[in-house]
């Protein structure tokens, strides 16, 4: 069972993460660190589009790819950019709470007014757009999903750190995953 950890000093930060750009972020974000400067990302950071999350971090220290729900499975060319060309070997994948991609089928009903009302589609389009897109970004368990979102990525990218994180828009903290 995944368990979140409250990160409130540094010794709170798993071992694993301590001393790494993974470290640094909570430590920017939840602890106040002082920034320092940077002219090259040290991390790759995969969050969700929400508007609700900002990270507390210094100018330069990461690339950032928003996703639905941190879904970066239709990303990866961007995840591989960040890796090859821009030398990350650490990435933070943080999902949140009251995410909208989590029973993405209750808010069908809203998605498809919206694009009828606001982007000028036609209800058959949008009912289509929906259905041919809404199986691909459901989430379901926004916890459950960036810890399985993490262990794929490792997968792929072996030699690559993965962090799953989480993000409490109520509060703005980050918390660590023990998985």
């Amino acid at each position: 069972m995944n368990q979140i950890i409250d990160v409130t000093k540094i010794e709170d930060i798993l071992p694993e993460y301590r001393h790494t750009p993974i470290g640094l972020l909570l430590e920017f974000h939840n602890l106040n660190r002082p920034f320092a400067e940077y002219s090259e990302a040290q991390l790759l950071v995969g969050m969700c589009m929400d508007n609700r999350k900002h990270l507390h971090i210094p100018e330069n220290f990461s690339y950032i790819i928003r996703s639905g729900g941190a879904n970066l499975r239709y990303s990866e060319f961007k995840v591989s950019y960040a890796i090859s060309v821009g030398g990350i070997k650490h990435i933070a994948l943080i999902g949140h709470n009251n995410c909208g991609m989590v029973n993405l089928h209750a808010r069908k009903g809203e998605f498809i007014d919206g694009l009828v009302n606001t982007a000028g589609w036609t209800q058959e389009r949008a009912e289509e757009h929906f259905g041919n897109f809404a199986p691909m970004f459901e989430i379901g368990n926004a916890l459950e999903f960036v810890v399985n979102e993490a262990k794929r990525l490792r997968v792929k990218y072996p030699k690559i750190v993965v962090a799953p994180l989480f993000y409490d828009v109520d509060n703005n903290k980050l918390y660590m995953i023990k998985e």
